[in-house]
């Protein structure tokens, strides 16, 4: 098989776009004030909307920790704070409002093969980049201030990445797919931009464009885990490469 072929059909393969097909409980509407709502669209971008709120506003991060610039312990409670909002309450909306099955929703395994495959090749293409922008002032500025020991860091990223990934690319990416295709992966890049307002500017102009990412590699996998994987993998780069605050 000439070269030129394989890597044909390597690329067709990696673009083999799985279909999120509504059932009836998908499609299900209300009507309200004229308008005939998607029943579990509508009920999954209000709860969107109101924990992005409620995670802006630190609603469950105790008042003493705020008074601190991204420190390890707020950074901690904050990773505990989106666990609840952004996995815990999402999750009890499907299993107990939807009466669904939060593999609908990118809890899975999914396609590992493309999955830990393509979540490895972009850490490798990113890794230079994170390195070259960690150095920056703004970069250090705000990151290093997180700095810690690499388990604590880790820890924090994988209860506060997943949960955000989870949130965005499953509960809301995957419930809008079903009913208004692939636009959803744009719909859910605006709420995860909103959670980047206060980061440097370089990171705040890539987040629709990593977010993307992290989107396509959800619908192609049908899994939130591989997205969830680079994306600790990327934000703990970036905080160690900045160093610990001078």
């Amino acid at each position: 098989m000439a070269p030129t072929t394989s890597v044909r059909g390597l690329a067709g393969r990696m673009f083999m776009m799985p279909s999120y097909s509504p059932d009836e409980r998908d499609l299900r509407t209300l009507r309200l004030a004229g308008l005939d709502l998607p029943v579990r669209s509508t009920v999954v971008v209000v709860a969107v909307i109101l924990l992005v709120i409620f995670d802006f506003q630190r609603t469950l991060i105790p008042d003493q920790l705020l008074r601190y610039d991204r420190n390890p312990e707020e950074q901690r409670m904050q990773a505990f704070s989106r666990l609840f909002l952004y996995l815990v309450v999402p999750l009890a909306i499907v299993i107990l409002g939807f009466r669904d099955r939060p593999a609908r929703y990118g809890l899975q395994v999914g396609d590992w093969r493309w999955g830990l495959g393509l979540a490895l090749a972009g850490c490798v293409v990113m890794t230079p980049i994170v390195l070259v922008l960690a150095g920056q002032p703004d970069f250090r500025t705000y990151y290093s201030a997180s700095f810690e020991s690499l388990p604590g860091l880790l820890s924090t990223n994988v209860l506060d990445l997943f949960s955000t990934e989870f949130l965005f690319r499953g509960f809301l990416m995957l419930a809008l797919a079903r009913v208004f295709g692939p636009v959803a992966l744009v719909v859910a890049l605006f709420p995860f931009t909103l959670t980047h307002l206060l980061k440097p500017e370089a990171e705040l102009l890539s987040t629709a464009a990593g977010g993307a990412v992290y989107g396509w590699l959800t619908w192609r996998t049908e899994s939130i885990l591989w997205g969830a994987a680079a994306h600790v993998y990327i934000v703990t780069l970036v905080i160690t490469a900045a160093g610990p605050a001078r």
